[in-house]
Parts: C-alpha cells; structure tokens; sequence
C-alpha cells in the first residue's frame, strides 16, 4: 500500500510523494511561546513527529521547519506586564518547550526560526502584497483585502461570499464565521514593543510570520504543512491567501491537521481544573514514554480523551512491550524454525505498515503488534517458537519503535544505567558462585531499591526497570 493522507484542502485521501521525489520540504507550527506548552499542544506535536518517522522510514529525506512564535499578541501584553523585553520574557518559555519536547522523544526539525529574526523579510512580503493590490492602510496599519483573493475560504471549506464587507480585525485570533480583512502590520501603540520599517513603526501580525519563514526555507510551493484543527481557520487560510497572493502559485499541496485533545471527555480549560503541562504530569510521576504513548495512540484526525486510567493503560502497554522484548532477548529456545510463526510474523509487520500507510493509522498499526505478541507469547508457552524465529521477531519490534518510540526506558536521576546493571548482576552472580549468598542478596535488593526487578530463570538471570 503506497503512503496516503486525508488532505484538509482537497478533503480525500490521496497517495503522497514529494514534489521532487527525494525530499519532504515540510512546514509545522511550532508554539507561541507565552506559557509552558500544554498538552492539547503535545498531541499536535507527537502526532509530527510520528509522521516525520514515517515519512523518513518509506525512504524520503526530510527539511522539515518548525516556527517559534516570539511576538503575537498575548506574548506582547505578558511581557509589557511583566516589564520585559520579548525576547526575556520568550527565551525561559522556549527553553522549556524544547526540553518537554526532548522528553517526550520529538525529533528536533531540521530547521527551527523564530518570527522576530524575520522582520524584514516579513516588511518585504507586505510590499509585494501591497504592489499587487491585495492591501490598504487604515491609521498606520496595514490589511490584506481577502476580497482581492477569490478562494478564500477554500481550507475550511466554508462559503465567504457575501460576507466580505471589508471591516477590519486587528487581533490574531478570532472566529471561523468572521471573515474580515486581517491585519499584516500592526502599527506602534504606546508601551509596546516595535520595529522602525518602511512601513513605518509597528510590529508583523501573526498570520504574515509563517508564510514568509515557510517560503522563506522551504519555496514558494510546499509539500506538507501542519498543525491542530483550530488552526484551520483563520490562521492556515490567511496564510494560504498572502502566500498564493505573492506568488501566484500554490502554497501547500498537502494539509494535515490534528483532532482536539479532550481530558476527562471535557475540553481542557483552566476554569475546570483539567488543565495539564507536560511538566505537571511529570510531576505526577509519569514516565514520559507513557505520556507519548498515550498521544499517538489514537490516529490523529481522531479526538483523544486523556485520562489519566488511560496513562495507566499506556504505562501497563508498554511493560508488555519490554516484556515480550526481554523475552526474545534472554529465553534459550530449541533450535530450528517454525514456518507458522514466521508467516504470522510477515503478516504482522504488513498490517502494522498497512496501518501507518493508510494516513498515520497508529491504533491499527498497534494493534498488528499486539496480537502479535499475544500470539507469540503462547507459542513461547507451548514451546513452538524456536530460535530462528527470534529474528523476525525482532524486526517487528525494531520497525515498532522506529516510529513509537517507548522500548527505551526514560532514566531518573541517578539511575543505574544498563551497563552498570549488568556489571552488578555479574557481581551477584560471583558472589553465588562463591556460595557468598548475604552478598549476593544485598546486590538484588540494591537492585531493587534502584527500580531494578531481577529473576531466576531456567535460562539464566532477567532483569527489568520497575
């Protein structure tokens, strides 16, 4: 099955190749950096960062480019506030982003830029706009006039004709059914923050920032642009209009948005005390594999309930996972081959491609591996699987976490690390040797104080993470 996504533009799912056939020029956008990233943000972020490990796994190379938002309105009244430059108040908040997003296993992009290093090429997009006709000036601030551009509307699918009177908005965001003129240049107000242009003092609105970075890195006709479902409109159609305003050509063939996250089958808000940071549930104890987990398990045109019964889910999901790994790792099987089981191997690494194929279909690719494991695990019982079938087995579990991600156990401060486990367990085993069985103990329990379950086996010693 050939790589398809469901297109927000053309509403179909439709087979993907890169417009050059080598190389996926990408655009994701990335945080307004005001607060501490929440994680309705995550699962838009996880949900990338499963696509960029698709989309690298089917054998394209990747310049994917991710915006930080440094100005925008909220950004500018939290700094004026707090009586701190922009860049003061954004750089603790950046900071914090890419750590959470380290912590949650997210791929850095190839390219991170950050809005207010693009100034001037912004004030040039806006002279372009303005050649063309497609913008006026109202008491020093600059318009675009979506009536000059006739599909507007196009993204969201949503018939604007006869609602394009020409009133003006000036914030960011605003609602779908308010199709206004937005503003590109926002003139000075006293107290905030500007830039001395041609276009006289003032700072760039949100929408005009992206487009000018997207094309800026990646040209004037993208492949894949992205990002949540509120995005839809009315930031990614005003970006579609100025973009395809200057250039005349298409801005993005393919639009992939991610579902709301929902926590307790509410909308997270902080007046419903649902409202959750990454680093608040870190705080909780979470591993943060189990967080990730939970983010990308449920395909990403689908909302997603987070609950925190489903993190516990998540956490006891992975401990299959790391069981099944350890037991491919470290049981002796009889020697030879079943042919049975390296047939349902083959079908199980099919249908879990299938999955992703069929536009990021994480819950089915999951559940390739999943009955996978249990069949397996039975025939470990029953003493059908042999030793040539570890293999393909374990080629399973390597395509598995290539995009997942959740094999690897996060290390807590001071943790032992699997080399110095070992080391003990080799101690430990010395010490029974030498009928030294008070040592021998002592090493399992520090083990085990450590969050390291040791076992016995007829095969040998198995260790685990708690």
């Amino acid at each position: 099955m050939a790589l398809r996504f469901y297109n927000t533009l053309t509403q179909r799912l439709e087979e993907f190749r890169p417009l050059d056939g080598h190389t996926v020029r990408m655009y994701t956008c990335g945080p307004t950096v005001y607060h501490y990233v929440h994680i309705g943000n995550f699962r838009t972020f996880s949900f990338q960062d499963v696509l960029r490990r698709v989309l690298r796994m089917r054998g394209w190379k990747l310049f994917h480019v991710m915006n930080i938002t440094d100005v925008d309105d909220k950004i500018i009244r939290n700094a004026v506030a707090e009586g701190k430059s922009l860049r003061e108040y954004t750089a603790p908040y950046t900071e914090a982003f890419l750590e959470d997003a380290a912590k949650l296993r997210l791929e850095r992009p190839e390219k991170l830029v950050f809005a207010t290093d693009h100034i001037p090429d912004m004030v040039e997009a806006i002279r372009r706009l303005a050649e063309r006709q497609h913008t006026y000036e109202s008491e020093g601030s600059v318009y675009f006039r979506i009536s000059s551009f006739p599909e507007y509307g196009k993204l969201s699918h949503t018939n604007f004709s006869g609602n394009l009177a020409g009133a003006r908005v000036d914030v960011d965001e605003y609602e779908k059914a308010d199709a206004r003129d937005f503003v590109l240049w926002k003139a000075r107000k006293p107290g905030e923050p500007y830039w001395d242009t041609p276009l006289g003092p003032g700072r760039p609105g949100w929408h005009i920032e992206c487009s000018v970075m997207a094309m800026k890195y990646l040209g004037e006709t993208i492949d894949i642009h992205t990002g949540g479902v509120d995005l839809i409109f009315p930031h990614h159609e005003n970006e579609i209009a100025q973009s395809e305003c200057i250039t005349g050509k298409p801005f993005a063939r393919f639009w992939l948005h991610a579902e709301h996250l929902m926590v307790e089958g509410q909308k997270m808000s902080k007046s419903l005390g649902n409202f959750y940071t990454l680093r608040d549930i870190l705080a909780r104890g979470w591993a943060p594999e189990a967080i990730r987990y939970l983010l990308i398990s449920a395909p990403y045109r689908k909302q997603l309930n987070f609950t925190f019964d489903g993190l516990k889910a998540a956490a006891s999901a992975i401990e299959r996972l790391r069981n099944f790994q350890t037991r491919l790792e470290t049981e002796r099987f009889d020697p030879g081959i079943d042919e049975d089981q390296e047939q349902r191997a083959a079908k199980a690494l099919a249908d879990y491609h299938e999955g992703l194929d069929d536009d990021l279909n994480t819950a089915d690719a999951l559940g390739a591996v999943f009955e996978f494991i249990r069949e397996t695990n039975i025939a470990m019982d029953q003493g059908r699987f042999r030793a040539g079938n570890v293999a393909s087995a374990k080629k399973l579990l390597g395509d598995f976490d290539l995009v997942f991600d959740v094999l690897r156990p996060t290390l807590a401060e001071g943790a032992l690390s699997d080399e110095e486990v070992e080391a003990l367990l080799k101690e430990r085993t010395e010490a029974k040797k030498a009928r030294d069985f008070a040592r021998a103990d002592q090493i399992r329990a520090m083990l085990l104080e450590k969050g390291i379950v040791v076992e016995d086996t007829r095969d040998g010693v198995r260790w685990k993470r708690r």
